[in-house]
């Protein structure tokens, strides 16, 4: 059973109309971040029998022996493992897995385990993003039937939320830094454990996070964020690129994206890159709307939160995250390598998600747990349209000192079907995330991206 939070009068099961304006919340409630809630929205105080503890601040400090450009060094490298949950137990453990991980259990029961560790509650921000989510509380409203929103820049826009499609907005605009540049890539796994590395260089410049964002700017240029994508490996491949724009009222102005055809050496207009649409180079095991967990356009679904519940997430996952180890450490037949990853009990919100009728995706449900310090999706269990187990994905997060922010070092999708997986961040062999880049605006246009192809 989920747990009904106290400071929510209740949570709220809403199909949205398509005028549909959410009330913000009050002075009063708002008054409860940093003081019984966290400056992000989440419960500071322990859990009953302290298996969570409180949350104190999080990192607020890299550890001694990092530098920037670095693989972020664990801050906990003497944790040992408390026990691990294997075929055998998980059983026990049900009411604190989401029905995908226990999924897992029973298709790889000689293989899959998640070794459980004592829980750090590491999520951390700047400052000035917590003082942005406070003023966010009590002026952020969803507009267009929930399609974009108003009344918030840089922070979390609904730290209490009063509704699911707020929660998914709070993972979709969490802050990781005004801009970012990846190296790295993403296997697809074949159930015998043969793989080939696609390589991406990426950039995302978050509009949204910008230090000088307002709500009225942001409405006014109506985009949230923009994010160029180009393969450089394998060689067949290499110079295919991405461009999307995201816009903030996805009614007024949808999603924008082109994409650069190296064989054709052009730039076409691609607006079918969003929902199901197959997932660039992924070998047809994620959708594009799977994404990060979850991006885009949340118009197809009727969104519910479920509540609060306790749950091994994967977090603290430094071990899975450092340049000690490769891709061939890391990718296994069925899943990645158990002992490089760290699972945690933590707190979660639950949002489920259902297709509205009259809607197609090859998703008929999905549902998604929410980190409650970081508003990250750590697992996400999705239904096909007989409402069967299709998959399930996780986010193996990391905190990243520099920015601060939890984010994920890993994203894996398990198609439960195929008995494959795709595994999204593979970085341990490249550099690492580059959060100090500031382009401009004009590196993201068709003409750009056209330059970034045929580089």
């Amino acid at each position: 059973m989920y747990k009904k939070i106290g400071f929510i009068a209740a949570a709220i099961s809403l199909s949205f109309a398509s005028t549909l304006v959410m009330a913000k919340i009050s002075t009063e409630e708002a008054k409860k971040l940093g003081e019984t809630l966290s400056p992000l929205g989440a419960e500071k105080s322990a859990n009953a029998d302290g298996s969570i503890p409180a949350w104190n601040g999080g990192i607020t400090k890299p550890p001694a022996d990092y530098d920037v450009g670095d693989h972020h060094p664990d801050p906990y490298p003497h944790d040992k493992m408390l026990f691990e949950i294997t075929a055998s137990n998980y059983k026990d453990y049900a009411n604190l897995l989401s029905e995908g991980q226990k999924k897992l259990f029973e298709i790889y029961p000689e293989t899959f385990r998640m070794p459980v560790y004592e829980t750090r509650r590491t999520a951390s921000n700047p400052q000035f993003v917590y003082e942005a989510t406070k003023a966010n509380a009590t002026r952020a409203e969803l507009i267009a039937g929930g399609n974009g929103l108003t009344g918030a820049a840089i922070g979390i826009p609904f730290p209490i939320p009063q509704d699911g499609l707020e929660a998914i907005w709070n993972h979709i605009l969490r802050y990781r830094g005004e801009a970012v540049q990846r190296f790295g890539g993403q296997a697809a796994v074949t159930s015998s454990g043969d793989y080939n590395v696609i390589g991406f260089d990426e950039q995302l410049l978050i509009q949204y996070a910008k230090a000088n964002a307002t709500p009225e700017q942001l409405l006014q240029d109506n985009i949230l964020f923009m994010f160029k994508q180009k393969v450089t490996e394998p060689a067949r491949l290499a110079g295919t690129a991405l461009l999307v724009q995201e816009t903030v009222d996805q009614i007024k102005e949808p999603r924008k994206a082109w994409t650069y055809n190296t064989g054709q050496r052009r730039v076409r207009l691609a607006p079918n890159i969003a929902y199901d649409t197959p997932g660039t180079a992924a070998d047809g095991l994620r959708t594009t709307d799977d994404f990060d967990m979850f991006n885009g356009s949340p118009n197809r679904y009727n969104w519910e939160l479920k509540g609060k519940k306790e749950m091994y997430i994967a977090y603290n996952n430094y071990k899975l995250h450092s340049d000690s180890v490769t891709n061939e450490d890391i990718l296994q037949p069925h899943h990645i390598n158990p002992d490089l990853t760290r699972w945690e009990k933590h707190r979660v919100w639950v949002v489920e998600a259902t297709l509205k009728d009259g809607f197609r995706h090859i998703y008929q449900k999905r549902v998604f747990f929410i980190d409650e310090d970081s508003w990250q999706i750590q697992v996400a269990d999705m239904y096909d349209n007989r409402n069967e187990l299709y998959r399930v994905a996780f986010a193996y997060g990391v905190n990243y000192y520099e920015v601060p922010t939890q984010w994920s070092t890993l994203d894996v999708y398990h198609d439960l079907n195929s008995r494959r997986y795709l595994a999204i961040g593979l970085d341990n062999e490249k550099p690492m995330y580059d959060f100090s880049i500031r382009p401009r605006d004009v590196e993201f246009t068709p003409q750009a991206l056209r330059r970034e192809g045929m580089r």
